[in-house]
């Protein structure tokens, strides 16, 4: 069993005021914590990976399709592989969540 304490793991800014850090992994699925500050955008983008996740702090926008969504403390989300979607914190609290990916992302681009 693996066993990753969240103030033990080593974060990567992805973007502007993005904060990401890989949790833990398998052969089927890997987690992801992140931490986007106040005024923080992730830039439309798309993945092969099936993406959900949960939002434990703060309120998070996701826009796909044209389509806003707000997601709040205690929501939960699923992101189909290959849907372009973005992400925007207009808020000033820091949003705080975890996402799990299957497949696994393995050596993410922004772990470099």
């Amino acid at each position: 069993m693996e066993h990753t304490p969240l103030e033990s793991l080593e974060t990567a800014e992805a973007a502007d005021g993005v904060h990401l850090a890989l949790m833990a992994g398998t052969d089927s699925m890997n987690v992801q914590h992140f931490e986007i500050e106040p005024g923080a955008v992730v830039e439309e983008h798309s993945h092969p990976h099936e993406q959900t996740g949960f939002i434990y702090e703060g309120e998070l926008v996701f826009i796909t399709d044209g389509e806003e969504i707000v997601c709040t403390p205690g929501d939960a989300y699923a992101i189909p592989g290959d849907q372009p979607h973005a992400a925007e914190n207009r808020e000033e609290e820091t949003v705080r969540g975890v996402d799990i990916f299957s497949p696994p992302r393995e050596n993410p681009s922004w772990q470099e």
